[in-house]
This record gives structure tokens, C-alpha cells and sequence, in this order.
């Protein structure tokens, strides 16, 4: 293959090593005419040897990336790498490889900062190139260039070089992006460009930060003149010299006297450029190859020991001593050196208020060229911004000030930072001591001003040439290592001035310079503080491990952390202990945004985030008695959870935190451990401690708290009106990955804290980082918890954090702080802001307080809630910030949005009231409390059985009339109902009656149902069930979705509703009580009040005969008990009659039974409106689904006052239907009925039915002509909405509403009944006690049953099949009947077999032959070469399709329907255009017809080869854990049952067979089919998961060349993309995958039959 003329020239060393420039090596600096100065490297030792571009881009598409587990810090993950590179190198058989690239990447601990990597290298270390790149800065200036807030890459060695040449015309057509963060998910290569070259490498050792965290990788390389054992040994050698940094010492450092060893040559025009190596080798050419690669033009890269250059990382050169000398007086030489000294300790934000005494400091920070300043009027406001600041970057700011009550003024601010142990360095100027205690102007005592607030106070003399400036700069450098050692806390400086206060030149002596030399020329502090670190052992934490490790009932609790380093830790220490875990609003971990919606609760954190408001139910409190609880981080905000540590004592209580101050207001601390959180957890994964913690521990907390966090989501998300905590609620979800927090004091953060959503699902960033989750960071003044300073607070931290920040705050506390406003518009250095003002027009955290109930009104609103009309727009617009007023909720989500897009600040004020405020809260709590006693009450007396099996019978029923959806003018004289009995059986022995009756008008079919249930019996055997099930609040969503491993909503509503009944029948049987007993267990238990427990039903009359005829019917109902009559209307040739009908009912009947109509969207809005206008005087009740547009719903009720209620409407609910139902929340709308079967089952019908109770609505029930054992159940489930309601109305203390008549008159349609015993009804009630004896002693009726869907056994055979020399042994799988002409052939994917295919081909079974196949060397089916062949064979495409042809003979005489994914597909597509005699069509599940580039053709065979081989020389477990980490399985890698999926690609008999089907029939070697589609004569199905984009754009590309053919065929080609699925499409979604394939074949049959 001839690919010279390509771009890219790779070079490789012939024997990688720690290699040591040599002298013969040259490097030449060229200034283009682009103003781009370049280095040429240019190679002169004959041992290098340059790659042809052909075999370069082969190279580079081998590569193999590994992820291991996350590692606490750097050096663990750089140790966790030599050891996995060192295994690797073992086990590999190296002689087959002639080429080849491995990468492993580990996440670590978001404090290995890459710039601090870089800069602890020794500059005598040869192993080049060496770089720092920064990636995340919006403008790229070395003045804010720091080792907190910089984040970048940093890279050593090179695995490969690559040269990419291109014309100079061509390069100005790049479009390069600037400043992208870099994707650790593939290599990248790095390098310098000039007009017409790229001189790139990818780096050996790469540590790349990312959010939260940085992820650490190290590149491999060999090729045919390297050895593959050098290639490991360069890693190994390289990793034992690397140095490591010290992430304490490097913050008090300047970046660039730092890299002013390296001897750097500054170069403002170069920059660095960086893209993903694969997409280097895309077979494109020239400037194409470069498209959408990124530039950086703040670095630093060092070629050798001669040659470095950088861009934006050095300060601009100055002579020290030159403007030391030149200063007009020696004010200015003490202030030049105090601000010089604190740049150099890497303080180089100066916030600085007004005055003429500081004169001299302020002249002093303002020209250094290196230090950024802010000003502000107001100190105190000033000073909060300061601690904002050191809350972002964990280093202090220093604050300038005048003297007098200027110093007094930052007293609030240092008290909040001693408190919180913020470090801060105040440089007060003050008057010379002669002028003290004189009465002179601004002079006050400001030595140790601060008292006991402040870690180390010392007061300068006035500057005089007397005393040694040395001395000015040791003070310095005292203060800053006083304020950033443990604990952290402000430093005051005093600093005493005489006049000249200005740079009035006045003589002094340089005498006072001396001893200054070394100082001036090392860029150095003058003294440099050595941290020392008091390391714990094993031995001395030995009493804390074992309490640790003896707990069965251990809590962890989180609590303020503010260190991204400490809450990594905190996350990898929770994965360990899998305790409980209790975060706090600032812990980092209570807010979270997860990359899937599936959780795994046994492998996953398990988060309590609503303990608190759990706490509030009196038997929780009372149960909940952890015997360890370990707290990381001191501060707690919840007053319950606080509450409740103290009730748990005596217990084991260990609190972790990095500071030696007591944080024990209870006193119940009985062992405090004095580190980092990260030292703690680093001893206790060490030590490997493991606990036992008891299983129903943990199953209860989880439980209790899913219940009160969906009931906190519904009421949050029902509520009509805008509410303080859904503003919590609303602004953690719109929280992207780049954002944090800063929360305000008194409501807005106990709001976050109890309502803050802490699992919302959001785009993670594309790195492998090891965690479901990506958490959003959190901050607020929790020192002294004031509510002054918080805005100029919030502002100073996001400048420190360099994030972009929502604040959320009271009105009082930004009224408070509105000289903030003026810091805010200044825009220093920061990304931009959304303040959000919680306007209740005074302080409503009194409102929640015992004082509220206890103070005349008059009192409370002057003195306490400080009532007050001020116009924050005003304030806003004075000082000219963005100001947006909502009020209402889609108002704020708007603004939130729009806010987190604009590139502006913004203040959204949102409007709310102190006693609506108050009242929600309380309606909060209470309805919490009920839910959380409820859920405790439920699963403590339910046990978790498994289920053994589940079986289906068929029935089918007559009727007395046909169904309502039958046409009058289409009703034959025998009607009947057709469905299904499941019963489900326990491993106790109960046993639980379901029933499926699907009506074919909606949507559902006999056929799909069928083969659901056939799925179900499969999966369904041995998994346990919860004892949440019964509580109907998304725990059977979560039972379906981990449990069963499907997404809930692919069930038909009538399975899915069937499947429910029969469960919660089974759970009711275990316990020996029926379904209202298990689904509310404060129903009544006694016996005579059960019998006395009846239902209202509603009577339902469908007739088309003339209207008296009709009243009769209807007066006849009336006669029989019945209250309330529903009536079918539309039914009759104009809305007149129906109204006419309606009418002479009424007369008939009188006004005291309810009447109903029902039009079921058969009418326009005109026909409604006639209708309507005609029966304003019939007091019906209500019209259920009067038109056809349920956008006229609303305007139907307003126009005509008619009453409405919703039914069609609410069937087709899927995600989120309170935000849909929320479009009907109009008076008008008085009911909604719900249809179990219709909706989805009792989980989804009891959220409907609160819904509508919440709203002041009928929530009414109603049946879709089931059977009397349906009807039972549904009777059971009225009752329990009843008693729902009537606690609802007692919460809300409203009257409660009269009992609904609910829609179960359709008893009366049944002329017989799956029951031995019919349904009855006596005086329009329906008994609850005998629904229940119904369904606990349910007979059936044998005379009912069609059929049986039990299990079936699979046929498991072998088929011997010769094919060109070759005999195949295929192990076959087989379900349905063998008689059956309608077979369908399974083929599978690479590492799958036919086992995959089980529960699908069980499903479709029902009516097909289900065939799936071993592919050759994959499973268990095997292929011999004859003796005579005189070479092996290759499995090629071609082999594999005559082999399956022959196949298809000895299996059926038919032809067949070919199903296949992935690999199979790719067999299938092939079987389809190039071998169809024996192909019906083709089922392509994520396939592709393969590569149409011969670049890209030779790179995957490569690959594959190389893969292949890797299967053979390592363990399969190892290769498949790198298979499935690539970007194709991310969503699959999210399904609950992933660990179970991998296990079973361990089935195959030979990894040598294996490792031969990868390469032979790689999609490299694949024929290229896309030219075929075009002339193709077989109907094709393509199926792509909705998530996979690759496969959804080749798919698409597939079907634009199928529909393009002009053959007849066309008309049944198809393409589905199917939901909340990735690649694995049919194990991700496997029911609408069964559909789709079922719908198509059925297509197929009946186009071929006609």
C-alpha cells in the first residue's frame, strides 16, 4: 500500500529509553512571516529512523487504552500504572508483535495539577520533550497564571513523534478552536506549527485536569526496529525518576520564579497546537487532517537542556534592584518590597480600598506588572471579597487599607474567615506612633486590632533607612506561613507610614538594601517555609480502623468541604466503606449530575440526601441509630441531622478534619482525627478495612429516603406558584459541569440543603474517570454565618475558583451587601455570574420559627422579618448589572438558562412572600413526615422474596354487548374479550394473579403482548423483589429497570400494569393480606370495618337507541343503587342528539345522581361547542375528552363552563408527566380517569390520581372491560386513593371531598368471567372486603383458558457443515415450532454467542422459529481445516456466508429472516446483497457495511490484528475490561446489569479461535458493501440505538442509499432508532428491538403471501 504521499512522518526510537540529548542534535528558530517563531528538529543519529506515513497512521491505529480503578493521589496512580505496565509486559507474547501502542489512564485526585507536575521537574532530568499547556483560559495572560488556578496538560517523553507537512495556502483555511479542553479518552498529540508544518508527538507520561478531577495516562510504542520490552522498560524507568510535587509548599509560590530554572526563552508569538492523534490518521489530506485541532498560546515545552521556549508563563522581565534604587523615599521601598515579596509567595490578588495613609502599598500593587487589583469604597465589603477568594483558590488575597475605622470595618470579614479557617493577609496603614493617643485625625490603637480573629498580628515600624529591609521581607514571609499553615486564618499586618505619602522624592540611604543580592537575582522569597507533614501510621490510627471496621450500622457523614481534593477523597472513601453517606450542602457531594439515569445500588455511593426532612417522621427518628458514624469535614447545616447525632450518643463518633479546633457542640465526639481527608482515607484504604454492614441497614435508609425524595419532587414540581425552595430545587438541575455554588446564610441554604435535586442526569464530560457521577461544588460563609458580605464574598469567589457561579441569596442579605454591586461590575479576572435574589420583602427565616406563632404580627414585621419595599431593579440598573424579575416558574428556568448562556452578569430577582414561604414549608414537612413514616412502616413489616417463576395462560371471555369502542353500525351478535392471567409464583410458595388485557384500538396487540410476557417469564426467574414495591413512588420503575434490566417505559401499559397486579398480589399473599392492605398500611385491619368498606361505582350506559329508551336504561341504574351514570357520546350522527339524549337522562333521573358524558375525542371544537351549548343545564359533572386537539381542552372549558375531564389525554404519559399534567391545572378540568391498563399500571396511576387530588381534582379509576379479577384489583386500588385523599385533604386541612364514583361499570358488559366467582355489585357499590377475598382465593375458570405461555426448554444442538476444504461444528439454539415456515436466524456480535439472543428469541418464539447461531470461533462452535489444505484457512466473509447458506438448507426448507448485530450484522448485510437465495430480509442491528477508504480499511486490520493478539497473550478478563471501556460501550458500561453482561463473554471455548474471528473477519478486511445497497433486492430493518452517534450516522448513510433504489422493495426497507439505548441495542432495550423485528416480519409475510 502506497501511502508515502500522506502528511504524517512518525518517528520511533529503535530502543526507547530515558534517553539523553546528544550534542549532534540541533534546533533552529525560525520567524515566519506569520509572526509564528518554530522549532525545526532535525535528527542526525543514524539509530532514529523516520516511519512511512502508511505505517505511522497503522501505529497510531493500534492503540489500546486500558482504565484503571481511580487512585487517591498522583503517586498512587503513577504506582498503580508501573504496576499494571509490569503486568502487562509479563503476560505478553511480544515475539508476534512487530508493532503496536498501549495506553492506561487512571483518574486522580483533581489537586495533581499538571502546571505543579511540570514546574517539580529537575531541571536536570533529560528525558524531553517536557511541557505545560494550558487549556481552560478564556484570555491567556501570564498575570493570572497560577498554580491554583491554572489548569492544563502536562506531558513528558515522547511514545511517537509525528511530522505533518501541508502547503502554505492550505493552512490558512484551518480553523483551529482555542483554549478546548483536552479529551483523555484517546491520544492526543501535541507539537509546535509553522506555515507549513506540525511538529507533533504524544507524550509518554500525561496528566490531564479535568473537572473535579485529572486523569493521568501513560502511551506505549514499538515497532519492527524497537522492541516491544523496551517500549514498557522506557515507562518503568521513566516513572522512577519522574519527580512528584508538593501540593502544600506550591501554593505560596509565583509560577514563573519557579520556571526560571529551566532557563525558558520567552516567544509571545508561538503557540502550541493539540488534537486527537487518531483523527490524525483519518486517510484525509493536506489541512483537512487538521480540522478543529486546538491551540494553546500559553505553554511552556522544553526540547532539551539547551532549548525551552514559552509563551504567557513569565513575568515581564524587570530589574529589581534598578526600581529599588530609583524609589522617591523610602515609603516606597518598604511598600515596593512588602508587594514584591507577596507576589513572589504567590499572592497576586491586592484588594485594595481607598485612602491616602496606604498610599504608598496602593502605589506599590498597582504598578507591579504582575499583580491584579480590585478596589472597593466599603472595607467590609472589600475584605468578604477577599475571603471569597481564598474560598476559590485556597490562597489568601491581601487587603489594603487606610487607618482608622477603615481597619475597623474588615473586622466582620476576619472574624468569618478565622472561623472558617480561610487564609487572608490585612496591611493596614496606620499613623507613626508619635502621632498616637495625640488627638491627630484617623488615628486609632490599631496594634492587635483584631484580638484572637487573627493567627499572628505584628505591627512594622515606620519605614526609616535605619533598620534593614531584610527585616520587611521575613515579616512577610512569617505572615503568609502563619495564614496558610493549619489552621488557615487572616494575618494582620500593621503598617505605620510618615509623609510623604506620595512618591515625593525625599533622600535615603541604600545602606538598608543590604544583604538583598541574592534575593533581587533568584526570583526567590527571602525565606522559604518548609511544610512539614506530622504523617500518621497504621499504629496510630489502629483504635479508629477497628471501630471502622467492627460497624454494622456505619454512617458516613460529609460535611463542609471546600477542597476538590478532599472530596475526591471523600468519594473514593464512601466507595470503599459502602456505607451511607449523608452529604451536606457543602460537602461538594450533595448536588450531583449523573451520566445515566440507571443507578446501581450495589456498587454505586448510596446517598441519604433527605435525612433531614426523614428525621421528621417519629418512627425514623426512633430507628435511625447508627452504631459509627465518621464524619470528613466539620460544619454540618441540617439542625435535625445534628440533632440526631447527639441522640445517637453514646456511639463511636469520628470526626476528620485538617485543623486542631474543637467542632463538638454536643460534646458526643468520642475520637477526633487531625488530617486532610485525603491522608485519612489514603490509612484507611492501605489498611484495607473492610465492613460487614448489615444489609436491612441500608435497604431501609435507601428506601425511606427514594420515598420522601419522590414526594419532595412532587410536591416541588405540582405546585402551581413559584416557591422559595423550588428555586432551590430548580437551580442545582440547571447547574451545568463547569459551575458552582455559592449559597447566602438563613433560607437559601437550608433550602439547597433540604431541596437541592441531587441526582439529576446531565452530559458528562468525555473522560474516563472512573464515577457514575460528576458532583458541582459548593460554598457559603459558614465561619460566623452572617448575612453581611455575602455578595461581594460570592464575587470574590469566582474569581479565585475561575468557574462561573450562581449565587442564590435573600433580599436582606444583598440589601445587606449592595456595595457588592460595584464589585461585581467590575469583571476582574473571572467568568461571569447569576445572582439570584429570593425576594420575600424581609427575613422569612423568622417566619419558621417558634417566635412566628408567639409575636403580634405588627412586631414580627418591623423588628424581625425588617419588612421593606426597596426596588432591587433600581440598585441594579444604578450600578449597571443585568437585572431580570420573575415570578413565575417558567420565568425562572427561562432566566436560569438563559443566564448560564450569556457571557454577562446577571440578577434574577425572584418574587415571593413570607407567609406563602412559610406555609410551604410547612405543607413540606408534613407531607414528608407521612411519607417517610409510611415507607418505614411498609418495609419493616414486608419481606424481599424472590420470585421463582411467572405463568401466562390466555383467556378469552364472552359479552353481553360489544365494547364501547365498536361502532354502532358494526356490533355482531357475539362479543368477546380477550387477555391474559399471569400468575407469579414466590420461592415461599405464594403466589400473586395478574391480569393483561390489552384493546387493540390502543396501540397494543395480542401478538406484542404475547411475546412481552414470553420475555418476562424468561428474565423474571429468581429475582428478588423489594419491599418498596408497595409504596408506588418510582420503586417499581427502579425494581424494572436494575432488576429486570429494561427501560420501564419499553412494557406495554397492559404488561407492565398485569406485572404490577400480580407482584403486589404475590407480596400481599407472603403476608397473608390483600393489596389495600399492603399498599397502605394504616388501612383498616379490623374485620367489620373492612365488610363496611365500599366503593362508589359509576354506571355506564352505551346505546343507540332512541333518547327515552336510553332514559329508561339510565332510570333503571338509578333504580339499582346506582349515584352516578356515564353516558357515550359521539357516537350518534350530530352533537344534537347526543345533547338531546343527555337531556331527557336528566329529566328522567332528576339532579341529585351525577352525570357524566364521554366523547372520546371523537368531536372537533365545533361539534364540542354544540354539543356543550345544548347540556349547560344538565349539571353534568363533567365531559370526559370533549375534543379531539387536547390543545382546545382549556379553551373548551372557558368557552362553554362545561366541567372537563382529562382520560385519552393521560394514557400516553411517558417522561415527566407532572410537567405535562401541569398544562391542565385549569379549574375547569374537575377530574382525570385513569386506566390502569391504559396508563401503565398502579405506579403510574397513583401518580396521576395525587396529582389531581393535590389540584382539588377527582382522581376516578376506571376499567377497560377487563375481567372481575381486574376489576377487584382496580376496586382495592379506588379504595386506597380514597384513603389517600381523605389524608391528603387532613394535611391540607381543607373538607374533604365526597367519595368518587369510579368508572368500573363495566362489570356489567361480562357474561362470563376468568373468575369462579363473578364480580358483583350491590346498591352501586362494590365491596372491598370481597374484591379482596377475590383476589386472595382467585379460581379460574377453566372454561376461560385458550392456552398456556409457559417456559419452554431451548433445543440446544450441533450442526456439522463443510465448506471449501473447512468443517464447521455449529452449536444451534432453537425455540418455537419446528414446523413453523416463518424462521428467523439470530447471529451475534464479536465476544457474544448465541446465549445473548436467549431472551429475545423466547419472546418471539410465540409465533416464529427462532434459530441462534455460535459463530465460527466464537462460543462453542468450532472449525476444523481438512488434512489436505496446505494452508489455514481464513475465515473470510465469503467462507462464513456459505457456511451459513448451507446451514440454512439442512435447517429449513423456507427462506429465512436474518437478525444480526454488530459482527452478525455485518454477516447478515452480506448474506442480504451478495447470498440472499436463502434470505427473506435482513434485520441490521448496529451494523455497518463496512469501510469504503483503503486508509482507513488497512488501519483497522491493523488494529484488529493487534487486538487479536492481545486476546491470545493476556487473560480474557483483562482484554475485554480495555474492550469495554472504549467510547462505543458508554451506555451499555451505565446498564445496571453490565458487570452481569461482561461475565458471560467469558463462554468461549478457544481464545485462539476467538482472537482468529476478531482478525479474519475484521471490518478492515470486510468487503466494502455500501455500493451493493444501491442495487439491493432484499427488504432491510436497521436498528440503531438512539445514544450510539456513530452508528446512527452510518445507519443513516445506509438508508438514504436504500431508499435511493428504484426496485419495488424499497417500500419495506425500514430504519428504527431506538430509545435510552446505545450500541448493545438489543440487550439495552430489548422489548422495542422484539417489536420492531416482530412488526417487520410480519410486513414481510404479508407482502410475500399477497
Amino acid at each position: 500500500m502506497n501511502l508515502h504521499t500522506n502528511l504524517i512522518s512518525l518517528l520511533l526510537p529503535s530502543k526507547p529509553h530515558v534517553m539523553i540529548p546528544s550534542t549532534r542534535r540541533r534546533f533552529t528558530h525560525l520567524h515566519q512571516q506569520r509572526n509564528y517563531k518554530i522549532v525545526r528538529y532535525s535528527i542526525q543519529r543514524e539509530e532514529i529512523k523516520f516511519l512511512e506515513a502508511g505505517e505511522a497512521a497503522l501505529l497510531v491505529g493500534t492503540c489500546i487504552t486500558r482504565t484503571l480503578t481511580p487512585a487517591l493521589t498522583l503517586e498512587l496512580g503513577v504506582q498503580s500504572i508501573k504496576d499494571a505496565v509490569i503486568e502487562l509486559k509479563s503476560k505478553r507474547n511480544y515475539d508476534k508483535d512487530k508493532a503496536g501502542m498501549y495506553r492506561f489512564q487512571i483518574a486522580v485526585s483533581p489537586g495533581s495539577k499538571a502546571l505543579s507536575w511540570f514546574c517539580c521537574q529537575d531541571a536536570s532530568l533529560e528525558v524531553f520533550p517536557q511541557f505545560f499547556i494550558s487549556t481552560a483560559v478564556e484570555t491567556s495572560t501570564n498575570k493570572f497564571l497560577s498554580f491554583s488556578r491554572t489548569r492544563g496538560v502536562f506531558g513528558i517523553g515522547a511514545a511517537v513523534y509525528i511530522k505533518t507537512n501541508f502547503s502554505s495556502a492550505s493552512a490558512d483555511q484551518i480553523s483551529f478552536r482555542r483554549y478546548q479542553p483536552v479529551d483523555s479518552t484517546y491520544p492526543t498529540a501535541y507539537g509546535l506549527f509553522e506555515n507549513n508544518s506540525f511538529y507533533m508527538f504524544i507524550p509518554q507520561i500525561e496528566l490531564v485536569e479535568s473537572e473535579g478531577l485529572s486523569i493521568l495516562t501513560a502511551t506505549l510504542a514499538w515497532n519492527d526496529s524497537s522492541r516491544y520490552e523496551d517500549a514498557f522498560d522506557v515507562i518503568i524507568r521513566l516513572i522512577t525518576v519522574l519527580a512528584m510535587p508538593n501540593e502544600d509548599n506550591r501554593l505560596n509560590r509565583c509560577v514563573s520564579s519557579v520556571l526560571r530554572k529551566f532557563n525558558m526563552m520567552v516567544d509571545e508569538h508561538a503557540q502550541m497546537v493539540y488534537k486527537n492523534a487518531l483523527l490524525l490518521t483519518d486517510g484525509c489530506l493536506e489541512h483537512m487532517e487538521l480540522e478543529n485541532a486546538s491551540l494553546s498560546s500559553q505553554f511552556s515545552l522544553r526540547l532539551s537542556a539547551n532549548v525551552s521556549i514559552s509563551n504567557n508563563m513569565l513575568d515581564q522581565s524587570r530589574d529589581i534592584s534598578f526600581s529599588l534604587k530609583e524609589s522617591a523615599n523610602i515609603n516606597a521601598v518598604w511598600a515596593s518590597l512588602m508587594v514584591e515579596e507577596c507576589y513572589r509567595l504567590g499572592l497576586t490578588y491586592f484588594c485594595i480600598a481607598p485612602g491616602s495613609r496606604s498610599s504608598p502599598l496602593a502605589i506599590a500593587a498597582t504598578c507591579h506588572p504582575m499583580i491584579s487589583c480590585i478596589a472597593c469604597i466599603d472595607e467590609r465589603s472589600l475584605t468578604f471579597h477577599a475571603i471569597g477568594y481564598a474560598r476559590g483558590c485556597h490562597k489568601p488575597a491581601v487587603v489594603i487599607t487606610s487607618s482608622g475605622t477603615a481597619v475597623s470595618n474588615l473586622l466582620p470579614a476576619v472574624v468569618e474567615a478565622s472561623q472558617d479557617f480561610l487564609p487572608l493577609l490585612l496591611l493596614t496603614a496606620d499613623r507613626p506612633p508619635e502621632l498616637l493617643d495625640t488627638g491627630a485625625n484617623q488615628a486609632i490603637n490599631q496594634v492587635n486590632h483584631y484580638g484572637s480573629y487573627v493567627r499572628h498580628s505584628f505591627s512594622l515600624p515606620a519605614p526609616t533607612d535605619v533598620i534593614s529591609t531584610r527585616m520587611v521581607l521575613t515579616t512577610i514571609d512569617s505572615a503568609v506561613y502563619h495564614a496558610t499553615s493549619s489552621p488557615c486564618g487572616p494575618v494582620h499586618i500593621n503598617c505605620s507610614f510618615r509623609e510623604p505619602l506620595e512618591n515625593t522624592p525625599q533622600e535615603w540611604s541604600q545602606s538598608c538594601l543590604k544583604g538583598l543580592d541574592f534575593w533581587v537575582s533568584s526570583g526567590q522569597p527571602f525565606t522559604n517555609y518548609i511544610h512539614s507533614h506530622n504523617s500518621f501510621t497504621h499504629s496510630s490510627l489502629a483504635d479508629v480502623l477497628n471501630i471502622i471496621q467492627g460497624a454494622k450500622r456505619g454512617l458516613l457523614l460529609v460535611g463542609a468541604v471546600f477542597n476538590e481534593n478532599d472530596i475526591y477523597a471523600a468519594v473514593l472513601l464512601a466507595k470503599h466503606l459502602k456505607w451511607p453517606v449523608v452529604a451536606d450542602i457543602l460537602s461538594g457531594l450533595r448536588l450531583r449530575k449523573y451520566k445515566s439515569a440507571c443507578y446501581k445500588p450495589n456498587e454505586d455511593i448510596l446517598f441519604i440526601d433527605h435525612l433531614d426532612h426523614s428525621l421528621l417522621s417519629a418512627e425514623v427518628k426512633q430507628w435511625v441509630k447508627p452504631d459509627v458514624i465518621v464524619q470528613i469535614g466539620s460544619r454540618i447545616t441540617s439542625k435535625r441531622v445534628s440533632q440526631m447525632l447527639q441522640d445517637c450518643s453514646p456511639c463511636s463518633y469520628i470526626l476528620i478534619d485538617n485543623h486542631p479546633n474543637r467542632h463538638d457542640p454536643s460534646h458526643i465526639i468520642t475520637h477526633r482525627v487531625h488530617s486532610s481527608i485525603s491522608q485519612f482515607t489514603d490509612q484507611v484504604l492501605r489498611s484495607c478495612v473492610t465492613t460487614r454492614i448489615d444489609s436491612k441497614w441500608t435497604s431501609f435508609l435507601c428506601s425511606i429516603n427514594m420515598m420522601v425524595d419522590w414526594e419532595i419532587s412532587f410536591l416541588l414540581n405540582s405546585e402551581n406558584s413559584l416557591t422559595e425552595p423550588y428555586v432551590a430545587y430548580i437551580t442545582s438541575v440547571a447547574l451545568d459541569y463547569g459551575s458552582t455554588m455559592f449559597l447566602g446564610n438563613s433560607m437559601p441554604i437550608r433550602d439547597a440543603d433540604m431541596y437541592g435535586n441531587g441526582s439529576t442526569r446531565g452530559s458528562a464530560p468525555s473522560s474516563s474517570s472512573g464515577f457514575p457521577f460528576h458532583w458541582i461544588q459548593v460554598a457559603g460563609n459558614r465561619g460566623a454565618s452572617g448575612i453581611d458580605g455575602l455578595l461581594s464574598t460570592a464575587v470574590g469567589f469566582a474569581v479565585g475558583h475561575n468557574k462561573r457561579v450562581v449565587c442564590v441569596i435573600g433580599d436582606v442579605s444583598f440589601l445587606h451587601d449592595t456595595n457588592g454591586l460595584a464589585l461585581l461590575k467590575q469583571r476582574i479576572s473571572r467568568k461571569h455570574m447569576t445572582i439570584i435574589v429570593v425576594n420575600n420583602h424581609g427575613g422569612a427565616i423568622f417566619s419558621l420559627l417558634p417566635i412566628a406563632s408567639m409575636t403580634e404580627e405588627e412586631i414580627l414585621n418591623k423588628y424581625f422579618y425588617t419588612t421593606h419595599n426597596v426596588g432591587i431593579q433600581n440598585l441594579c440598573l444604578a450600578h449597571g448589572v443585568k437585572h431580570v424579575h420573575v415570578h413565575t416558574k417558567a420565568e425562572l428556568q427561562n432566566a436560569v438558562i438563559k443566564s448560564q448562556h450569556e457571557e454577562v452578569d446577571c440578577v434574577i430577582e425572584v418574587e415571593s412572600s413570607i407567609d406563602a414561604n412559610a406555609n410551604f414549608h410547612s405543607k413540606l414537612r408534613q407531607f414528608a413526615c407521612q411519607a417517610a413514616s409510611h415507607a418505614f412502616s411498609t418495609i419493616s413489616r414486608l419481606s424481599a422474596p424472590k420470585i421463582c417463576k411467572l405463568e401466562s395462560f390466555q383467556y378469552r371471555i364472552q359479552l353481553l354487548a360489544p365494547l364501547t369502542t365498536t361502532r354502532f353500525g358494526n356490533r355482531h351478535s357475539e362479543h368477546y374479550r380477550e387477555g391474559f392471567v399471569l400468575t407469579l409464583f414466590l420461592e415461599d410458595g405464594s403466589k400473586g394473579i395478574g391480569e393483561v388485557a390489552p384493546l387493540g384500538n390502543h396501540k397494543e396487540n395480542m401478538l406484542d403482548v404475547k411475546e412481552q410476557l414470553q420475555f418476562l417469564t424468561h428474565v423474571i426467574k429468581a429475582v428478588p423483589l423489594y419491599s418498596s414495591l408497595p409504596l408506588l413512588k418510582g420503586s417499581f420503575s427502579k425494581w424494572i429497570s436494575t432488576i429486570l434490566g429494561i427501560p420501564p417505559d419499553s412494557l406495554l401499559p397492559s404488561v407492565r400494569c398485569g406485572l404490577e397486579m400480580a407482584v403486589l398480589n404475590a407480596m400481599a399473599a407472603a403476608e397473608g393480606s390483600t393489596m389495600l392492605d399492603l399498599l397502605h398500611p394504616y388501612a383498616p385491619k379490623e374485620e367489620c370495618s373492612r365488610k363496611s368498606l365500599n366503593v362508589k361505582v359509576c354506571a355506564l350506559v352505551d346505546s343507540d337507541e332512541t333518547p327515552e329508551e336510553v332514559a329508561n336504561v339510565a332510570a333503571t341504574l338509578v333504580d339499582e343503587g346506582f349515584t352516578a351514570i356515564k353516558l357515550k357520546v359521539a357516537r350518534r350522527a350530530n352533537p344534537i342528539e347526543d345533547a338531546i339524549v343527555i337531556q331527557k337522562i336528566r329529566k328522567k333521573v332528576g339532579f341529585k345522581v351525577h352525570l357524566r358524558a364521554d366523547a372520546n375525542r371523537k368531536w372537533s371544537y365545533n361539534q364540542a361547542l354544540q354539543f356543550g351549548s345544548n347540556v349547560k343545564d344538565c349539571a353534568l359533572q363533567y365531559i370526559e375528552e370533549p375534543v379531539n386537539d387536547e390543545d382546545d381542552i382549556i379553551k373548551f372549558c372557558e368557552e362553554t363552563g362545561l366541567p372537563v375531564a382529562l382520560d385519552e389525554t393521560i394514557d400516553n404519559l411517558k417522561e415527566d408527566p407532572i410537567k405535562t399534567l401541569a398544562r391542565f391545572k385549569h379549574n375547569g378540568i374537575v377530574a382525570v380517569v385513569i386506566k390502569p391498563t391504559f396508563v401503565g399500571g398502579f405506579e403510574k396511576a397513583a401518580l396521576i390520581a395525587r396529582w389531581a387530588q393535590q389540584q382539588g381534582k377527582m382522581a376516578v379509576v376506571s376499567a377497560a372491560f377487563e375481567s372481575g379479577f381486574a376489576l377487584s384489583a382496580y376496586v382495592q386500588f379506588s379504595c386506597f386513593l380514597e384513603i389517600q385523599n381523605a389524608e391528603l385533604c387532613n394535611l391540607m386541612n381543607v373538607e374533604p371531598a365526597p367519595p368518587v364514583a369510579h368508572g368500573l361499570g363495566t362489570y356489567k358488559w361480562l357474561k362470563e368471567d376468568v373468575t369462579t366467582e363473578p364480580f358483583s355489585i350491590s346498591r352501586g357499590e362494590a365491596s372491598v372486603f370481597d374484591a379482596g377475598q377475590t383476589l386472595v382465593n382467585f379460581n379460574i375458570n377453566q372454561n376461560s383458558l385458550i392456552q398456556s405461555l409457559n417456559a419452554v426448554e431451548v433445543r440446544n444442538y450441533e450442526l456439522k457443515v463443510d465448506v471449501e476444504g473447512v468443517t464447521f461444528s455449529i452449536n444451534v439454539k432453537e425455540l418455537g415450532d419446528e414446523k413453523n415456515d416463518n424462521v428467523i436466524v439470530f447471529l451475534h456480535g464479536f465476544l457474544g454467542t448465541s446465549e445473548d439472543w436467549i431472551p429475545i428469541i423466547t419472546a418471539m418464539s410465540a409465533s416464529s422459529r427462532c434459530i441462534a447461531l455460535d459463530l465460527p470461533g466464537l462460543g462453542s462452535s468450532k472449525m476444523h481445516v481438512h488434512d489436505d489444505m496446505d494452508r489455514e484457512a481464513d475465515l473470510s466473509m465469503k467462507l462464513v456466508a456459505g457456511m451459513l447458506n448451507k446451514l440454512f438448507l439442512i435447517l429449513t426448507a423456507s427462506k429465512v429472516t436474518v437478525v444480526g448485530y454488530s459482527m452478525g450484522a455485518r454477516i447478515a448485510l452480506y448474506l442480504a446483497l451478495r447470498c440472499n437465495k436463502m434470505v427473506k430480509g435482513a434485520v441490521i442491528i448496529s451494523g455497518s457495511p463496512g469501510l469504503d477508504d483503503e486508509v482507513k480499511r488497512s488501519v483497522r486490520s491493523v488494529k484488529d490484528d493487534f487486538l487479536a493478539r492481545a486476546i491470545v497473550s493476556y487473560r480474557l478478563d483483562l482484554f475485554m475490561e480495555t474492550w469495554y471501556s472504549g467510547e462505543l460501550w458508554r451506555s451499555l458500561r451505565s446498564h445496571p446489569q453490565f458487570n452481569q453482561i461482561v461475565a458471560s463473554r467469558m463462554k468461549h471455548d478457544n481464545v485462539e479461535a476467538l482472537a482468529k474471528a476478531l482478525s479474519d473477519l475484521s471490518t478492515g478486511r470486510q468487503p466494502s458493501l455500501w455500493e451493493d445497497l444501491k442495487h439491493n433486492k432484499s427488504p432491510i430493518l436497521l436498528i440503531v440505538g438512539d445514544k450510539d452517534e456513530k452508528f446512527k450516522k452510518i445507519g443513516q448513510s445506509m438508508w438514504s442509499k436504500l431508499k435511493s433504489q428504484d426496485h419495488s422493495v424499497k417500500r419495506l426497507h425500514t430504519m428504527v432508532k431506538i430509545p435510552d439505548s446505545g450500541h448493545a441495542v438489543h440487550i439495552e432495550n430489548p422489548l422495542l428491538v422484539i417489536q420492531s423485528i416482530s412488526e417487520f416480519v410480519t410486513r414481510l409475510n404479508m407482502v410475500l403471501d399477497s
